[in-house]
Formats: C-alpha cells, sequence, structure tokens
C-alpha cells in the first residue's frame, strides 16, 4: 500500500494540482477544504503526511499543526505547512508547532515532491 497524503487548503485550484501532483508522484491522496475536515479526516486512519496551508477559515494551519502535535497517536503523521507566508517569525512559528518542513508559495512542485519523499523515506 502507497503512503497516504491528505491535502488540506480551502482553495480550489491549489487542492486540485496538488492532488494531482501527489498522485503523479505515487500517492494515495486524500483532500479536506478547511482544517475541521482535516482534523476529522485524522480520526479515521491518520495519513502519513499533510500538506497544510496555513491561511484557511475557521481553523487555521497553525492551529491545526498544534492540535495534531497534542495527540500522541498522530505522531507519526509529517506535515509539510504551505503558505504565501514567509517571514521568519512565521516559519518559526509553524516549525514550533510541529510542522517538519515550511514552504513558501509559489514553490517548485519538483521540490515539493522531493520533500515529501524524504519525509516519508520513498525513493
Amino acid at each position: 500500500m502507497g503512503k497516504r497524503v491528505l491535502v488540506v487548503d480551502d482553495e480550489p485550484n491549489i487542492v486540485m494540482s496538488l492532488e494531482f501532483l501527489m498522485k503523479r508522484a505515487g500517492f494515495e491522496v486524500q483532500v479536506a477544504r478547511n482544517g475541521r475536515e482535516a482534523l476529522a479526516a485524522l480520526e479515521g486512519a491518520p495519513p502519513d503526511l499533510l500538506l497544510l496551508d496555513v491561511m484557511m477559515p475557521e481553523l487555521d494551519g497553525y492551529e491545526v499543526c498544534e492540535r495534531i502535535r497534542q495527540r500522541p497517536e498522530w505522531n507519526a503523521t509529517k506535515i509539510i505547512m504551505l503558505t504565501a507566508r514567509g517571514r521568519d517569525a512565521e516559519r518559526q512559528r509553524g516549525l514550533a508547532l510541529g510542522a517538519d518542513r515550511y514552504v513558501t508559495k509559489p514553490f517548485s512542485t519538483r521540490e515539493l515532491v522531493e520533500q515529501a519523499k524524504q519525509l516519508l523515506g520513498v525513493a
């Protein structure tokens, strides 16, 4: 069974492109359109990786990341935060809350796939 990725973003075009990109790279992909959907998706069988947008309605990516890291059963799930906010303070906040990587938009799709594969130990 392939590694599972949960794409969490409220922007349909970004969701569609990330879903396509990750499937093409060989991952199984689920989609959540906001933070609440993301947390609900983790309740079933937690994915191996979250591609998590920062700026979303209801629960932002920082809060989702923090809640995930508070649950020991979700510790194995890797998190790559994706955001247009690239200031050092925001990057530090994301990493301090438990993100494994913090990638600013626009990003190289090739590099994003490589980071995902590195985090998940996939060749």
